[in-house]
């Protein structure tokens, strides 16, 4: 028997992967020695659609496996053989993309590419919902908040405060009606930990936040995910469904007195609410916006009831540190930041997707050994981290460690897990720009320094892009951005000027180029930049004439080509398109 296992997440099936599994499915449906299974996707997106070949508990990984390939790996499965140029990950020797994994641990994602994410059969035979087990039959709340405390996990969602320690707060604020909640709102660009966590194993998800429902003494949970995830909510809900159906859900779970239902909420997308107290209104039908606090939610939080809410990669953690204890979590990381941390590559990395490596491994691990390196072999400029209230890490500080001390020193935060990484050709103050403009966009405006700040702070980048800049602006962005740091009422107002105070901090020389030059020395920006034809190039082989949407690129076939200035948008389409380098750009 072969088990053929397909990727069926999102990234998978935006890849090719239906048509690839509708494929198998019509010449190997019906075969008694094959089977097909869906999974979630396995963390290389960056090679999708990807079919794992199991037989006798050998696993070859086929990536790139678009469906005009699928008829003659069929053909070479059915002859007992294996076409070796398309394996990715091979049991016996190493490929060109072994390394994605060997410097990876999988706790959160340990299910993930590897189980059937519909079915809960599949999870049970993994061992699901052992740990709730345990903890219901031989655990008081109290001895599972202690394990939890000693396994050294923190929140996974950005803050990094101690898990344990929020559920000691929310197990003894007074109370007899208590809320989970599981914040699934990711809205960082560039991060996907939470659609791939949700999509790939909803059952870890919900055990992890069954667990801590038992811990702190809640009978209601409420898990926020963004109504883009379209693909996560189905399997939620029917994982919700089945836990019910197996008696993991609802009354007197496993016989005894803890009861448990489970809500699922679909946020419209609003950045701000990924913030607990902005999530918190949205959940009770208002609208999505912060509170002061305190008081904090762990002793007011749904309709003013002692409320708990950690992050979907917080959860998944949970079940293997119940099932495996807190000292082996723990052996993992660094002294302040135990375990292992789920990332999102990518922007201009060769090898995009999601990892889970230990705490304490450096950025240019991440970075070389992992990612493969920048696409088309540049240089790494920067990494963003923390999503658009993080902050831009440039590459001479790369060597840093990943724990959460070490990314603040930076001027960066750990976030929930996006790293969108930049080449020689990115603009910092255009990025600064774009982080920015995304922030203003998603800002609430109940407060001044966050509604005004950062628009003032917007349009003052937007000003210097455009080649009009002042010599006073660097100055009034850094005393803007802490200002609003200091004045903003929660999280996103206090990280928003990160982007900008970050890129000032490591990459001041190119907002003195924009301001005092007019030049992007990204070559970005397109004020300040001019396309001219180089004539010793030029074969005048007409492609640039061709792309040109406003006719300022002209020529005859076969000889020299000119660029008018006045009509060229700086579009970028005849430098593209020119095989010999013709295009200049200055």
């Amino acid at each position: 028997m072969k088990t053929l296992r397909i990727g069926y997440n999102s990234c998978g099936i935006a890849a090719g992967a239906e048509e690839t599994l509708n494929k198998l499915r019509e010449l190997l449906g019906g075969k008694s020695d094959f089977e097909i299974v869906k999974t979630g996707c396995n963390g290389m997106c960056f090679i999708e659609p990807i079919v794992d070949v199991i037989e006798d508990g050998t696993v070859h990984t086929y990536g790139d496996l678009t469906v005009d390939k699928v008829e003659k790996l069929v053909e070479a499965l059915e002859k007992g053989e294996h076409i070796d140029e398309w394996i990715v990950v091979h049991p016996e020797k190493t490929t060109e993309h072994s390394s994605y994994l060997e410097k990876q641990i999988k706790v959160a994602t340990t299910n993930i590419g590897k189980i059937d994410p519909d079915s809960i059969d599949n999870y049970i035979t993994v061992g699901g919902y052992k740990a709730l087990e345990k903890v219901v039959k031989t655990m008081s709340p109290q001895d599972v908040i202690n394990e939890i405390k000693a396994s050294g996990l923190r929140g996974r969602g950005g803050a990094g405060f101690s898990c344990g320690m929020k559920w000691q707060f929310a197990k003894d604020a007074p109370g007899d009606e208590k809320y989970m909640i599981c914040n699934g709102d990711e809205g960082d660009p560039g991060a996907f930990m939470d659609r791939s966590t949700l999509e790939g194993d909803p059952h870890g998800v919900l055990e992890g936040l069954s667990i801590g429902a038992y811990a702190v003494g809640a009978k209601d949970g409420f898990f926020y995910v963004r109504a883009e995830y379209p693909l996560a909510v189905k399997r939620l809900k029917m994982a919700i469904e089945q836990a019910k159906e197996k008696q993991f859900l609802g009354n007197n779970i496993f016989g005894s007195n803890f009861s448990l239902d489970i809500h699922v909420i679909e946020g419209a997308g609003a950045f701000v609410c990924g913030e607990e107290t902005a999530l918190i209104a949205s959940i009770e039908g208002k609208r999505g916006m912060p509170r002061t606090r305190p008081p904090f939610p762990a002793n007011s939080g749904i309709w003013t009831k002692p409320t708990n809410n950690n992050n979907v990669e917080t959860y998944a953690n949970i079940p293997w540190i119940i099932r495996n204890g807190a000292a082996e979590f723990a052996k993992y990381g660094t002294g302040t930041s135990k375990g292992t941390k789920v990332f999102a590559l990518a922007g201009k990395i060769k090898r995009g997707g999601m990892i889970e490596v230990p705490m304490g491994i450096t950025i240019n691990e991440v970075l070389h050994d992992i990612g493969g390196g920048i696409q088309n072999d540049r240089k790494c400029k920067a990494v963003q981290m923390g999503g658009p209230s993080g902050g831009c890490i440039p590459a001479e500080l790369h060597d840093t460690p990943i724990d959460y001390e070490s990314i603040t020193a930076t001027g960066a935060i750990m976030g929930s897990g996006g790293m969108v990484f930049m080449d020689e050709e990115t603009c910092m103050v255009d990025i600064a720009r774009f982080f920015l403009s995304f922030i203003v966009d998603e800002s609430c405006g109940k407060c001044t320094f966050c509604r005004i700040g950062t628009k003032k702070m917007l349009e003052i980048l937007e000003r210097i892009t455009r080649g009009e800049g002042r010599e006073e602006d660097p100055e009034t962005l850094q005393k803007l951005g802490e200002s609003i740091i200091k004045g903003s009422l929660c999280g996103l107002g206090q990280t928003a000027p990160n982007p900008v105070l970050t890129t000032l901090r490591y990459f001041r020389h190119e907002y003195d180029a924009h301001i005092k030059d007019h030049k992007c020395p990204a070559k970005q920006c397109k004020a300040l930049i001019t396309y001219s034809i180089d004539e010793e190039l030029c074969n005048g082989c007409h492609l640039c004439v061709k792309v040109c949407p406003v006719g300022a690129t002209s020529g005859k076939p076969k000889e020299i080509h000119e660029i008018d200035p006045e009509l060229c948008t700086r579009c970028g389409f005849c430098k593209d398109a020119c095989k010999f380098n013709a295009i200049v750009v200055e």
